[in-house]
């Protein structure tokens, strides 16, 4: 889930000064408003929101494929390879771990051709113990906008549309992050 923009780890964490926040503190309705206001992409409408969920739309920066430039464009969140039968894979590939998108093929093809940016201001990491789940969010510099890396495919459904959908790149979490997770190994 992602705050504003946002999911899981970011594989350039190590890089940035991330800092914790409580979940509350996330939810500043007024600093969603600085960031970004509505976003529109081939009449698709897009506003932002605090937490994510596998499968919705998210704000992608990705190179136009027919010219020089960089367009923001609408995806949705959970890659969807362009050989697969159907889109029930989706909610399962909202990640791909850095260090084997260039082997598993779902991934392998995306990485080769279609690298994207998707822009956020914080995500959040989930924190077990006993039987509550506590959520921690994650921002940099007191929620300036970042980008995740990510990879982006598309896939024609059965009626003949195409789907654009995207993953966010992870990796093993960094020292501040990794306090937040049960299994640091955990994808």
């Amino acid at each position: 889930m992602f705050a504003l923009y946002s999911p899981y780890r970011w594989s350039r964490s190590s890089i940035m000064p991330f800092h914790v926040r409580s979940l509350t503190d996330c939810h500043d309705s007024n600093r969603f408003s600085k960031s970004t206001s509505t976003l529109s992409d081939d009449d698709q409408e897009w506003t932002p929101h605090y937490n994510i969920a596998p499968t919705q739309l998210v704000p992608v920066i990705r190179q136009n494929p027919k010219e020089p430039a960089r367009v923001l464009s609408l995806l949705r969140w959970g890659l969807i390879p362009s050989w697969s039968k159907d889109s029930s894979c989706a909610a399962q590939m909202i990640n791909a771990r850095s260090e084997t998108v260039n082997t598993q093929p779902a991934f392998r093809d995306a990485f080769k051709l279609r690298r994207c940016l998707i822009p956020a201001d914080g995500f959040y990491e989930w924190k077990r113990d006993g039987k509550i789940k506590q959520p921690y969010c994650f921002e940099v510099d007191k929620g300036e906008m970042f980008a995740f890396a990510g990879l982006w495919d598309r896939w024609k459904n059965p009626a003949g549309e195409w789907i654009k959908s995207c993953s966010i790149l992870t990796t093993t979490p960094n020292t501040v992050a990794a306090g937040s997770r049960p299994n640091a190994s955990d994808p």
